[in-house]
């Protein structure tokens, strides 16, 4: 289907900010709003979103990609993805008012984009579907458990390794180092769960203080709130995403989330994190295409 493409200038508490919407000769009522992962701008790892803006208004689906505040060549301070709630909003009216008959977006995020779109989507009515792509929920333990479970254990079966070893050719100082760390790390936040929340003064009463809860149970509350369809899509080769899977996995809440009917899941044999083959990249854009038009 043919379709145009041209740039926007909007803006956000005074800053510039700059997009990419796809206009398809007949967009439906129903479009896509790309945000990005990690420290990126709107073109994405090799060129990602700006194929995936294409092959979306290629089917007839609007679509929108931007930068936010502080990158790429938007105006203003950068900040990472737990801050950008506003910007956000700010690409949902200008998507929406650049499209004529738009009336309800999707959000499609990458990585941490995915969490900003967790964070976001139960406050806008607009927003009635997410694609969420390896979904990040990083803390210093899920880490620490993920790569000794899954990188650890595929080392010891590769052929390399050993034949490295053979010639003598392996650091085991630096190897056992960067083991230790990672043991560490999953025992000290074991001790950190038990301890108490309270003032460490000596001799004083014990006061409770605030916290912010972790990162995953925050996601886990915005998709909880959030009404609207979920496709998933999870790549079999990256460690975000086996950190996901591990976490929710072990909750009763996420798994509860995640099985329900308006969530649907994809998994991708042998993907990396970004879907850097192309047979990838094309196998998601039909992923998401077919999601958008089932509903």
């Amino acid at each position: 289907m043919n379709y145009q493409e041209r740039a926007l200038s909007f803006t956000c508490h005074g800053e510039d900010l700059v997009g990419i919407v796809g206009v398809p000769e007949q967009a439906n009522k129903r479009g896509v709003l790309i945000v990005v992962g990690g420290p990126q701008y709107r073109a994405g790892s090799h060129r990602q979103f700006i194929l995936l803006a294409r092959g979306l208004a290629e089917q007839g689906i609007a679509v929108m990609r931007f930068d936010y505040r502080g990158m790429g060549d938007s105006g203003g301070a950068a900040r990472d993805f737990e801050a950008v709630d506003d910007d956000l909003r700010a690409a949902v009216d200008q998507f929406i008012a650049a499209v004529p008959g738009l009336e309800e977006v999707v959000i499609w995020g990458l990585c941490d984009g995915a969490s900003a779109a967790l964070f976001y989507a139960y406050q806008d009515a607009r927003v009635t579907g997410l694609v969420l792509i390896n979904p990040w929920v990083r803390t210093s333990a899920s880490i620490a458990k993920t790569t000794l479970k899954h990188y650890y254990r595929a080392r010891l079966l590769d052929p390399a390794l050993w034949k490295k070893i053979a010639r003598g050719q392996f650091n085991f100082a630096a190897a056992g180092g960067a083991l230790l760390r990672l043991v560490g790390s999953v025992l000290s936040s074991k001790t950190a769960a038990g301890a108490p929340n309270t003032a460490a003064s000596p001799g004083a009463a014990p006061v409770k203080t605030a916290a912010v809860a972790p990162l995953p149970q925050r996601m886990q509350a915005g998709l909880d709130r959030f009404g609207g369809k979920v496709l998933l899509i999870i790549s079999g080769a990256d460690l975000t995403a086996k950190e996901f899977l591990d976490l929710t996995s072990a909750s009763r809440q996420w798994r509860a989330l995640l099985a329900a009917p308006r969530v649907t899941r994809q998994d991708l044999a042998g993907a990396d994190h970004t879907f850097s083959r192309r047979v990838w990249r094309d196998q998601v854009i039909d992923w998401t295409g077919a999601w958008m038009r089932s509903w």
